[in-house]
């Protein structure tokens, strides 16, 4: 099996992070991949906002806390980074391109021992006031819908047993 499909078959979300910080040499790489995802004619209308400072990810995650009542504890599992997929509120396949791109950023972070998990929380809040004062001050633009996150990080603890996935679910005609 070559690597790319074993790296497909052994990626998996990550929800408990360890406190260490990713390298922005790996960190531009990850981010780097999202722009070679496919977008709906090849439009790419997408932007990519990586936050790592602590005070901005603490910021963000109280104010989706107070608006999606997510709990006090709640803090993306620990991750250490964020990569904020938007696009513009008018872009016919915003949705899908960012899901593209965040997949990318899935295998490209496993390839290098680096956890994520895709998170979704702010694609329908994105206008709250509060939200909104978060985002503005990353300078996502006020145009723009968050279509999810990645939380990056180091695994805290090595994943159990096989990833557990439907059958039955592919058909061929051929």
């Amino acid at each position: 099996m070559n690597d790319v499909i074993q790296n497909i078959y052994t990626r998996r979300s990550v929800r408990a992070f360890e406190e260490k910080k990713i390298p922005k040499e790996e960190l531009e790489i990850i981010a780097d991949v999202a722009r070679y995802a496919p977008s709906g004619m090849n439009r790419q209308e997408w932007r990519f906002t990586v936050v790592q400072d602590k005070v901005l990810v603490k910021k963000l995650a109280k104010v989706i806390t107070q608006e999606l009542d997510r709990g006090p504890d709640y803090n993306f599992y620990g991750a250490d980074t964020l990569i904020i997929t938007s696009a513009p509120r008018d872009a016919k396949y915003a949705l899908e391109d960012c899901a593209c791109a965040l997949q990318n950023m899935f295998l490209a972070a496993h390839s290098l021992g680096i956890g994520s998990v895709w998170i979704n929380q702010l694609k329908g809040i994105c206008d709250v006031p509060a939200v909104r004062a978060v985002l503005d001050e990353i300078n996502i633009p006020a145009e723009n819908i968050c279509n999810g996150i990645a939380a990056l990080g180091y695994e805290k603890t090595e994943p159990k047993g096989k990833v557990k996935k439907k059958e039955n679910v592919i058909e061929f005609f051929i």
